[in-house]
């Protein structure tokens, strides 16, 4: 089963950027579609945006599109999301995932990692 490490969380100004990192653990990176979801206080987890196995195809939640941008590099088995325009709504933590599809439901993935907090201050 893939290991999923999220890192690069943290407290940023409203319009400020952070970048999200997710290392996998494993040879079969490129089997896997990625997804990034988020999970804020009081409130069920959502879907942000997820990337193909092959990095050709992504797509994103109406909320941050414009804003995060998702990519994958498979020589480091790596999958980030670009964060800019931060909002205050964005303040959450995020979860990387491992699924068969770039799906929005977080029920097609079956690899999680632990998540990373990201605030956003006002």
């Amino acid at each position: 089963q893939v290991q999923l490490v999220e890192s690069g969380g943290g407290l940023v100004q409203a319009g400020g950027s952070l970048r999200l990192s997710c290392a996998t653990s494993g040879r079969t990176f490129s089997l896997y579609a990625m997804g990034w979801f988020r999970q804020a206080p009081g409130k069920e987890r959502e879907f942000v945006a997820t990337i193909s196995g092959s990095g050709r195809s992504t797509y994103y939640a109406d909320s941050v599109k414009g804003r995060f941008t998702i990519s994958r590099d498979s020589a480091k088995n790596t999958v980030y999301l670009q964060m800019n325009s931060l909002k205050p709504d964005d303040t959450a933590v995020y979860y990387c995932a491992a699924g068969g599809s770039a799906a929005t439901d977080a029920k097609a993935y079956g690899g999680w990692g632990q998540g990373t907090q990201v605030t956003v201050s006002s």
